[in-house]
């Protein structure tokens, strides 16, 4: 019998979370979740939803068999962490991960201000000191026990989806 995994993503705005989340969901057969749609609010950006709520759903969809969760929420990350069986760090320079945003079409309710708020925190990932920077992903990377990859170039994070056991 065939274990699915439980992948989880982590990563700077930008980074390549989603692209390698919907290439892993193609690989595997498995649903992939974005921790941007449990935080935000469906109304629109910068809506937040309640934080315990948003940990709820975090559970909720980890407590499935197979699952790829990604996101830069570190917060939410851990609420899934005790059953994800690989975890994926990309790491890729802020520059990079700028380039990236400004090149991908703007999401459901992003308004320029919004546009430019994320460059901002994009551009502030390894000077930020909360859970959803590079020391937060770096400590829960560390601290991960099952398997776990860094993926640091473009190269890295597109040929991971080939590198993982199917089970």
């Amino acid at each position: 019998m065939t274990v699915s995994p439980r992948i989880l993503i982590l990563g700077n705005s930008g980074s390549g979370k989603t692209w390698l989340a919907n290439r892993l969901k193609q690989h595997f057969a498995i649903p992939a979740i974005e921790l941007d749609g449990l935080h935000w609010m469906r109304e629109g950006f910068n809506l937040r939803r309640p934080p315990d709520d948003a940990k709820e759903a975090v559970q909720a969809a980890a407590r499935e068999d197979g699952w790829i969760i990604e996101g830069v929420f570190g917060w939410l990350a851990r609420q899934a962490l005790p059953r994800a069986t690989i975890l994926v760090w990309l790491v890729l320079p802020e520059e990079e991960c700028i380039r990236n945003l400004i090149n991908r079409p703007i999401k459901s309710g992003e308004d320029p201000d919004a546009r430019s708020a994320l460059l901002q925190w994009c551009s502030e990932y390894r000077t930020r000191t909360n859970a959803n920077s590079y020391a937060g992903h770096r400590d829960i990377h560390e601290a991960f026990t099952g398997e776990k990859h860094r993926l640091c170039t473009r190269d890295e994070i597109e040929t991971f989806p080939s590198t993982v056991n199917r089970g």
